[in-house]
């Protein structure tokens, strides 16, 4: 067995035994002490503290069942955790009845991951409000879980005898009726467990509201410092379409060694995804790759390049990268581009019958001001409504205020002082070239709106001496075309032909052609064919921000 398979082995092994334990503390918990154990402990140990072992149980139940899967993801500080959890669980045990079993079970999974120690590197997940959500859920139930569990097990501490569906609705009656249902306990210890579920069910949900509170609270001048750092590199290092998009908020960071580059990228299960190559000196980004790679590979992640230009497919290659071409970016040369003679008569008739209706193209430099926004704001709502779709991440930008204050942006006004379309301007910085990212629009413009826009904005570049403007990427334009092209590029061209109907795929390639550009391939760079599966689940939860429905609308 490879050293890979022991160490996958090892920690599905410690999850399981760490969920294992969590329903073990939970079961244990709620069930009275064992007389001739308990008898024996009376001798020195009073009531109370007793009492306490079994919430302290419950309790530790409940976070190693929060702390499992992290566990499976290489998670340092879940491994830091369930260390002291599990020490807590050894003790909670023996006080509360000497139940030597239980602290046996938790002391095997206490060697196992001390023996695992080097296996956990993996830095823990930027705090999100998804993940409090979760945490808040497995607290309702496993509170509802502890107190049905309870009430159906304590025979004979109560007036009467639950079974499993009594049990679930006295559970829901001790928070929503006053006199819990007229329940009676008819012992210490039934007195005991019928206040504890309040004390757990507080204990928990004051977690879970600390969980779901922490993305608002993690905000520190580590991540600020961070996001400054980044961006005086791609400032001075830039020069691609994306690099205006690597410092959105979604994004993670990764610095090289020499601190001089910078990997954009956003980590989703076992995928660590980066949007285009490393920024920084070229001498420097062989290191970068391969440290990344490195870095990936002790949080467990499979590392990808998203979007990649074709300058350093040989490096990434000899590095043992695979590529796979995944579309072509439509650039226009501004230098020959002309609305005169022959290349600009799909265009004028357009442009001159707008004009004469009284159109116009207004350019907006940042910052931008809040009532445009407010204007911006329904075009966007429309346009979404209208493609059935919702704001994309990750190589996209979306209708965030604090992001288009700062972007120059062209607005299409109608006759009647409205707007009817907009895009905003991204900089290319050490490249002089300009891009788009945001294109809105009204479900009822006037035909050739579009046309009216994207010359004007050509023609307004060209005037400020930009050499080149950049359309963005067509998706699988130009894959798997050629004879010699790989099988799974090939396969790529198929889903292109197939999918058209249902994603215009071909129908947008056109339209971008009617302005003559050049063809630029982009591509992704992944590590295997075995961990392909991963990078693509991962580049879709990227770029759709975890809405995995709204992902496959068509026309999204």
């Amino acid at each position: 067995m490879s050293n890979i398979s022991r160490t996958q082995l090892g920690l599905w092994s410690a999850a399981i035994l760490t969920t294992v334990v969590g329903v073990v503390n939970l079961l244990s918990s709620v069930t009275p002490n064992l007389y001739g154990r308990n008898h024996w402990l009376k001798e020195f140990l009073p009531f109370d503290i007793r009492a306490s072992g079994h919430i302290f149980a419950a309790l530790t139940g409940f976070i190693l069942l929060t702390l499992a899967t992290n566990l499976l993801r290489r998670k340092r500080v879940a491994w830091i955790l369930t260390i002291g959890i599990l020490v807590i669980s050894i003790i909670s045990h023996l006080l509360k009845g000497w139940d030597y079993e239980e602290s046996i079970l938790s002391g095997i999974l206490l060697v196992q991951l001390i023996l695992m120690r080097d296996t956990f590197t993996a830095q823990s997940d930027r705090p999100s409000v998804a993940q409090g959500v979760r945490v808040l859920i497995g607290a309702l139930l496993f509170t509802l879980a502890y107190g049905t569990v309870g009430f159906y097990l304590l025979d004979g501490k109560f007036t009467e005898n639950f079974n499993w569906g009594e049990a679930v609705v006295q559970t829901l009656a001790m928070f929503f009726t006053e006199d819990n249902w007229g329940l009676q306990p008819q012992s210490r210890f039934g007195e005991f467990f019928a206040n504890s579920i309040y004390i757990i069910a507080a204990s928990t949900m004051t977690f879970a509201i600390i969980m779901l509170l922490q993305p608002v609270l993690s905000r520190n001048t580590a991540i600020a410092n961070e996001q400054r750092k980044a961006k005086e590199i791609v400032q001075q290092y830039g020069r691609s379409s994306l690099a205006a998009l690597t410092l959105l908020s979604d994004k993670s960071y990764y610095f090289s060694p020499s601190g001089s580059s910078v990997i954009a990228y956003v980590p989703k299960g076992r995928g660590a995804i980066a949007l285009g190559d490393p920024i920084g000196p070229i001498e420097d980004r062989m290191e970068t790759i391969v440290s990344f790679r490195e870095f990936c590979q002790r949080n467990d992640w499979y590392p990808a390049f998203y979007q990649t230009l074709p300058d350093d497919l040989e490096m990434y290659t000899s590095l043992g990268f695979r590529v796979l071409k995944i579309g072509e970016e439509a650039i226009v040369d501004l230098k020959s581009f002309t609305l005169q003679g022959k290349a600009g008569k799909n265009f004028r008739p357009s442009i001159n019958r707008l004009t004469k209706l009284g159109y116009q193209v207004n350019f907006h430099q940042p910052p931008i001001t809040h009532e445009l926004l407010q204007q911006l704001k329904p075009v966007s709502d429309e346009w979404l409504r209208m493609v059935q779709g919702s704001e994309k991440r990750f190589s996209l930008g979306w209708f965030d205020e604090a992001y288009l204050r700062e972007c120059e942006i062209a607005v299409v006004i109608n006759p009647n002082g409205q707007i009817d379309a907009f895009t905003n301007l991204l900089p290319e910085y050490q490249l002089n070239e300009a891009t788009i990212d945001l294109m809105r629009h009204r479900q009822s413009m006037e035909n050739g709106t579009m046309d009216f826009l994207f010359t004007s904005l050509l023609q307004h570049f060209k005037d400020q001496a930009y050499d080149s403007f950049n359309f963005g990427l067509s998706a699988l334009a130009g894959v798997g075309e050629k004879p010699e092209s790989r099988r799974l590029e090939k396969g790529l061209h198929y889903l292109y032909e197939h999918l058209n109907r249902f994603y215009n795929f071909q129908g947008l390639h056109s339209y971008k052609e009617k302005f003559n550009p050049r063809w630029e391939g982009r591509y992704l760079v992944y590590p295997s064919l075995t961990s392909l599966p991963d990078v693509v689940v991962a580049l879709i939860r990227a770029d759709s921000g975890d809405r995995l429905l709204d992902y496959f609308q068509p026309g999204a």
